[in-house]
């Protein structure tokens, strides 16, 4: 039953994982009581991961728009070079996502929400309008992609279609009470549902996305409130090779003797404690000597000097290449110390 396999892994945790729950615990206390940054910083933080996530997560799955590329599609440009599927994909992801940040109170976790998230994700996905909203009606097994998104091995299988409802109802309606119950601490019974949603993969396109969406859901209604500040998706993109091998190493124990699902749980939890210290690093005076290399620095720097600047202006100053200055800026962008301005050849950065 399902019920007995949940409690039993939950109830067997490596002192591992315990050790990097409390960890994301501090730091989520920390950020509830010191959060001294101003509305519109907050606003500009959320704005940059909405971009930031929508790129990431559907990069994952296969997508090829950029982050400047979701800003320019988001804001009304033209994006003749892709396909529109990747477009379509990518203003679904956008919006279901600022969906979740500005209305997590009110949405209440059960299937039919799973259900209407799904729909919401795939409106714009001409090729997906029979099968959105609805479980799968055919078999589908989670893949590994290249740059490309050409298919480079099976990760793992999933559940037959005909099993996916079933397994759905158990798996939510446990995940539900586990939450009011409060028996288990509240980051094990979201690593455990979106394992096994990944397993059931109930929908025939769109589980990855869904699942990430769905992890910043479930982290805000457990209280995780710097999530909207610091993009999840973003770093499972940084860490797709090890996000896969979690998964693929996982899913070898489903339903096997010991149920041993360790290394998702570590992946997922050291995941998580990442986006923990990048949001703490918001409110953090640390110097930033620490974090950045010496022409990194220098960058950082000579923004600092002015109010607005651009990258050119910046290689031909500090006389660093600009393959570097552009490296320095997204760095800078990832710690939130800086935002980007404009689009194209007018695009300029200034310290937040």
């Amino acid at each position: 039953m399902q019920k007995n396999k949940f409690e039993k892994r939950l109830a067997n945790v490596l002192q591992k994982t315990w050790s990097l729950i409390a960890k994301i615990d501090e730091l989520k206390g920390r950020w509830i009581g010191g959060t001294g940054l101003s509305p519109q910083i907050l606003g500009r933080l959320k704005r940059s991961v909405l971009m930031t996530s929508t790129g990431a997560s559907t990069r994952i799955e296969g997508a090829h728009l950029s982050d400047e590329d979701v800003e320019r599609l988001m804001g009304g440009m033209s994006l003749k070079s892709f396909a529109d599927r990747d477009k379509q994909e990518v203003k679904g992801y956008y919006e279901l996502l600022q969906n979740v940040f500005d209305s997590w109170k009110s949405l209440r976790f059960s299937e039919n929400t799973l259900k209407s998230l799904h729909n919401e994700l795939l409106k714009y996905v001409a090729k997906d309008a029979r099968h959105k909203g609805e479980y799968k009606k055919m078999e589908n097994n989670v893949v590994m992609t290249d740059a490309e998104g050409n298919v480079i091995s099976i990760v793992f299988e999933t559940t037959c279609a005909y099993l996916a409802a079933k397994e759905m109802q158990e798996l939510t309606e446990w995940t539900v009470q586990a939450f009011k119950e409060k028996k288990y601490h509240a980051l094990l019974i979201i690593s455990n549902f979106i394992i096994e949603f990944l397993k059931i993969h109930p929908f025939q396109d769109g589980n990855g996305r869904l699942s990430r969406v769905l992890t910043n859901l479930l982290l805000l209604k457990e209280g995780y409130a710097y999530t909207p500040y610091v993009s999840h998706e973003k770093l499972i993109e940084d860490n797709k090779s090890e996000y896969y091998v979690a998964l693929r190493r996982s899913q070898k124990n489903f339903n096997g003797k010991g149920d041993d699902i360790s290394a998702w749980f570590d992946f997922f939890l050291a995941i998580l404690l990442k986006q923990a210290e990048n949001a703490h690093d918001l409110l953090s005076d640390r110097n930033i000597e620490k974090i950045l290399s010496p022409k990194q620095l220098i960058v950082w720097q000579y923004i600092e000097r002015f109010d607005e600047i651009t990258p050119g202006d910046i290689a031909e100053k500090t006389h660093i290449a600009r393959p570097t200055v552009n490296q320095a800026l997204e760095k800078l962008l990832r710690l939130k110390r800086i935002e980007r301005i404009g689009l194209g050849r007018s695009t300029r950065y200034r310290k937040v």
